[in-house]
């Protein structure tokens, strides 16, 4: 079954979460609770994680040399961050946007098919 990772963008999420009510955070709960339930009826759910705020990023810089440049911060510096993550096994990608949409409405998302590259489990 194809693996699809689901990625979670917003602005200023963290400001906007600090500022939610108890209703707010209650939906947005049953919005990840109903998308984990769909996943599970259709497929399989592989993991899934919240981010620490990007200024808690580091990024390791691609060097020409030995070594790599380490810098404080996400990779891009933008107005919108990733906010988290979902791995899922669903058996096509309309099955995947499918459930995806199930998400709180406040991400952005972005849907995409992973790839075997052949590195073998050990």
């Amino acid at each position: 079954m194809p693996r699809f990772l689901i990625l979670m963008v917003e602005e200023e999420h963290f400001a906007r979460w600090d500022a939610a009510d108890e209703a707010l955070r209650e939906r947005v709960f049953a919005d990840f609770r109903a998308f984990t339930k769909a996943v599970r009826e259709r497929g399989r759910f592989r993991g899934g994680e919240a981010l620490a705020h990007p200024k808690e990023a580091r990024t390791l810089r691609a060097d020409q040399g030995a070594g790599r440049q380490i810098t404080e911060g996400p990779y891009a510096e933008t107005v919108e961050q990733l906010g988290g993550m979902y791995l899922v096994e669903l058996p096509d990608l309309a099955t995947a946007l499918e459930v995806a949409a199930l998400l709180p409405r406040e991400y952005d998302l972005e849907v995409r098919e992973c790839l075997d590259v052949g590195v073998p489990d050990e």
